[in-house]
């Protein structure tokens, strides 16, 4: 079992990583400060392992909400029915609402939570490859709007994150590659070494080797910490995390959410963001290879030129209505600026100067 802090003072809190954590092997009521909890799970991950968690919090009452799966009723609309069970439920201030399942589970309860009595305590337990290595670390919770993905939320930092990595094991092939595009984007943004591990073992990690799971994990997890307790509420340095994404919401802003999932978005959105950066041409190879290799689509699907602009008018990284990228100098760089090349977006998206 490895530990990650999360270092932002009164809000810090550990990331726990291992196998076999539920069933009762972590005691999450020690984190569970009142008598009672809501977890918040979806339809597919409920009957694999809202059982299995009930051990951990022995001594507390636990009452549960199963969502509808999939980035379409990640809506303002699915988030009211949790909070229309926790008043239903009498809760108080002292409840905490857990997330059980991937990134869309972990941002609308996230959010929930942050709402709720205008706040009570979250933690987050993701059973997907990209919730554990991205979307449950850092506080960022939130619901989708028909405009843009995410745009309406609230930072807010669960107690704790207990990553069980066994849970990866019932995981669709589909959704664990997803997953893998955001750990490319940890090494594509600032870890050149943990790049050229990914490299070197990317087979291992397609096949679930529990030594190179364990390493991708947690080494995503470090890097992501680092970078959050630098900036907390993304007001510089955090929004280099966001690599690949301005594309990657567009995409799945016009092509209608779900009908892509994020991590293939983002990983056509890093090799398009790497294209504008105007990198070394072995370093774009090297990221298109390595993304290829994980099974992720290295080109955007087709999207009317002006439907680009539209989409990425709503990226929430723009300032003074001009977009600004994340862009790298070399694998292992990334930066933020509104000065791109203007030509090479157009090329790239067919929209006009």
């Amino acid at each position: 079992m490895k530990t990650i802090n999360v270092d932002l003072g009164e809000r810090s809190y550990p990331i726990i990583i291992g196998r076999g954590l539920m069933d009762g092997n972590f005691d999450l009521a020690d984190y569970v400060h009142g008598p009672d909890c809501l977890v918040v799970s979806n339809e597919t991950v409920a009957p694999l392992y809202l059982e299995k968690l009930r051990p951990n919090l022995a001594g507390r009452e636990v009452a549960s909400i199963s969502l509808a799966d999939g980035e379409s009723y990640k809506t303002l609309a699915t988030m009211q029915t949790i909070l229309d069970k926790l008043v239903a439920s009498g809760a108080n201030r002292d409840t905490t609402v857990i997330a059980l399942g991937g990134g869309v589970v972990g941002d609308i309860a996230g959010f929930a939570a942050a709402c709720y009595m205008r706040g009570v305590a979250f933690i987050q337990v993701p059973t997907t490859l990209l919730a554990q290595v991205d979307s449950s670390v850092g506080g960022k919770t939130g619901v989708n709007h028909e405009k843009g993905k995410n745009l309406i939320g609230a930072f807010y930092q669960p107690r704790v994150v207990l990553i069980d990595t066994d849970s990866l094991n019932t995981l669709p092939a589909r959704e664990f590659r997803a997953g893998l595009a955001e750990v490319i984007k940890h090494g594509a943004i600032c870890d050149p070494a943990f790049f050229a591990w990914l490299e070197s073992n990317m087979a291992a990690l397609l096949e679930k080797d529990p030594e190179a799971l364990a390493h991708a994990i947690q080494r995503s997890c470090e890097i992501k910490s680092g970078v959050v307790a630098e900036d907390e509420r993304e007001a510089g340095r955090r929004a280099i995390l966001n690599f690949g994404h301005t594309f990657g919401h567009a995409i799945e802003r016009c092509l209608g959410y779900g009908e892509w999932l994020h991590g293939e978005a983002v990983a056509a959105g890093m090799v398009m963001a790497a294209e504008l950066s105007g990198i070394a041409a072995a370093d774009l190879s090297r990221l298109k290879e390595l993304i290829a290799a994980a099974g992720l689509p290295t080109e955007p699907p087709a999207i009317a030129a002006e439907r680009w602009l539209d989409a990425m008018g709503m990226d929430k990284k723009a300032q003074q209505k001009q977009l600004r990228f994340v862009l790298l100098r070399s694998l292992g760089e990334a930066y933020i600026s509104a000065d791109y090349d203007r030509a090479g977006l157009a090329a790239l998206t067919g929209a006009p100067l």
